[in-house]
């Protein structure tokens, strides 16, 4: 990818890569995509006066956004023989190790503990080398680089890496097309990859809003701080959204273009889900539903007319009947 800053009528964003280089890898890597759908629902079913446009991540290829993030990397790197390495709560690794098979390519994931089942049989579905290892995030990305310094393998980093963000802009690229008209679009946040990506896709023209959980909040904290930070990961995205701190590549992008950062409760969140369910029969994981819930929760409140878009990024979970 060409080296150069997104010019917006706002300034210059602080990011390595730029609208161009979004429509690049969005060319290579869309053949492998499903382009998921955009759909607008009544806002009263989630408790709000106006309408809710919300595009499908959880359609995607391995039932989040990541895949997108992962064949941008596969796709615009040198390969060595011994392939790929990633750490993941669960959804990077299924992704990657689903490209990897795709591309027919070596892949080994290491996931924590905390990960769940649905997302571990996943990866496995995939023919990766997995291994489960420790408690939290932090712990399967130690493993993850000891595994590259013993065997070679090219780490796929879930959040903080350059093709990562590219990838994840694509999100951006497609939702603008299909829903041109928005003035807000919900994110949720965990490392950074994904708001980093579409923030720096829109660069000021839509205002962004990243939504975090309270028990795991290191964007919240960063931006308070002024740069990254190290948080507590707890709570019941943890798997998907329990960074210990985002990514020093898009912090600047967040600093610049993150309008601000929205806390949910675990119950919120859970609350999210089970309406999601309700009212659409979308079955959401936690940390893909995080973004309805800072509407549902009043969080997040739309202004009168104001056309918000919401990310619904993730539907790796065991439960399908919330509520019994």
């Amino acid at each position: 990818m060409s080296e150069h800053k997104i010019s917006t009528a706002n300034g210059v964003a602080p990011a390595m890569f730029g609208r161009a280089d979004v429509e690049e890898a969005y060319g290579l890597i869309a053949p492998y995509l499903r382009r998921t759908p955009v759909m607008t629902v009544d806002g009263s079913d989630f408790g709000v006066d106006s309408a809710l446009t919300l595009k499908l991540e959880l359609l995607q290829h391995t039932s989040s956004f990541k895949p997108r993030g992962a064949f941008t990397n596969l796709l615009t790197r040198n390969i060595p023989e011994a392939g790929v390495v990633a750490a993941s709560g669960g959804n990077h690794g299924a992704a990657v190790a689903y490209a990897a098979h795709v591309l027919g390519i070596p892949a080994k994931i290491f996931v924590p503990t905390v990960s769940p089942q649905a997302k571990i049989d996943r990866i496995r579905s995939y023919g990766a080398d997995l291994e489960v290892t420790g408690d939290r995030y932090a712990d399967a990305l130690k493993a993850s680089e000891d595994w590259i310094a013993e065997a070679g393998a090219l780490a796929i980093h879930a959040y903080d890496q350059e093709e990562t963000l590219i990838g994840q802009a694509t999100t951006g690229l497609e939702f603008e097309d299909q829903a041109p008209d928005l003035d807000t679009v919900l994110v949720a946040v965990g490392g950074g990859g994904f708001i980093g990506g579409i923030a720096a896709w829109y660069g000021g023209r839509v205002k962004v809003v990243g939504v975090e959980p309270e028990t795991s909040c290191a964007l919240h904290a960063a931006l308070e701080a002024g740069h990254p930070v190290d948080v507590d990961v707890q709570g019941i995205a943890a798997d998907s959204l329990g960074a210990r701190s985002v990514g020093g590549l898009m912090f600047p992008i967040a600093r610049d273009y993150v309008d601000r950062v929205v806390l949910v409760s675990d119950e919120a969140i859970r609350a999210a889900q089970e309406r999601l369910w309700e009212k659409l029969r979308l079955v959401a994981e936690p940390g893909g539903a995080a973004a309805m819930a800072a509407i549902l929760s009043g969080g997040y409140v739309p202004a009168d007319g104001e056309r918000v878009g919401v990310l619904v990024c993730g539907g790796n979970t065991d439960a399908v009947n919330f509520g019994g």
